[in-house]
């Protein structure tokens, strides 16, 4: 089993079939759907270092409502001394237009002890929590559950198709090749709603002049 000494959390694969293009772009918008959706705040926790985390309910009731039928199987641990425990675990789910993909995981959970000694407070529940940190960390890395939550969100910068038809009707209005261009300019993601305003009114002045 391989690990990342740093922080325990290493991706050992993410499996992906080949695919047609109108079939990626599906997959694409069904995380980016995912990502963009609120975590309800009241399965929002903190940490006693007050980071936040999501409870695995939660987690799980959008890969069963996003992603089924998907499956979390233990593929390895190890005990790490006295210190943690540590879990190899593989999420097998079904992506939109029913692709299977495979994502493997490792978390690292510290074993709790009585203070001044060497002895266990519960290692049962040391690895109960390991393996839920492992599937949890999976389910952000490979579904994009609770990105709000984790701040793995990507701002879309994708224009609406509002903007994206009025910046054409105003291309057309403009120089011969100047539709071509900007429907260019859109679909490769060069124009969006960063430089949107600016371009817009480039445009403008160009069809007034």
């Amino acid at each position: 089993m391989s690990k990342d000494k740093g922080n325990g959390l290493v991706v050992h694969s993410n499996n992906y079939p080949v695919i047609s293009e109108e079939t990626r772009k599906e997959i694409a918008d069904k995380h980016k759907k995912v990502s963009q959706t609120e975590t309800p705040k009241h399965f929002v926790k903190k940490k006693y270092d007050g980071m936040e985390y999501c409870e695995i309910s939660y987690m799980k009731s959008i890969a069963e409502d996003e992603y089924a039928p998907w499956n979390w199987e233990i593929m390895g641990k190890e005990v790490l001394g006295t210190e943690a425990y540590v879990v190899h675990g593989r999420l097998t789910y079904t992506d939109a237009s029913g692709v299977v993909r495979i994502g493997d995981m490792v978390a690292a959970h510290r074993i709790q002890k009585k203070r001044g000694t060497n002895e266990f407070v519960d290692i049962g529940n040391d690895i109960k929590a390991a393996n839920t940190d492992c599937m949890k960390k999976a389910f952000n890395m490979f579904l994009n559950i609770a990105d709000d939550v984790y701040r793995n969100q990507i701002e879309d910068l994708e224009l609406s198709n509002d903007e994206k038809n009025d910046i054409l009707e105003l291309a057309a209005k403009c120089s011969k090749g100047r539709l071509d261009e900007i429907t260019k300019l859109i679909n490769n993601g060069t124009l969006h709603t960063e430089n949107y305003k600016s371009s817009y009114a480039k445009l403008k002045r160009e069809s007034e002049s």
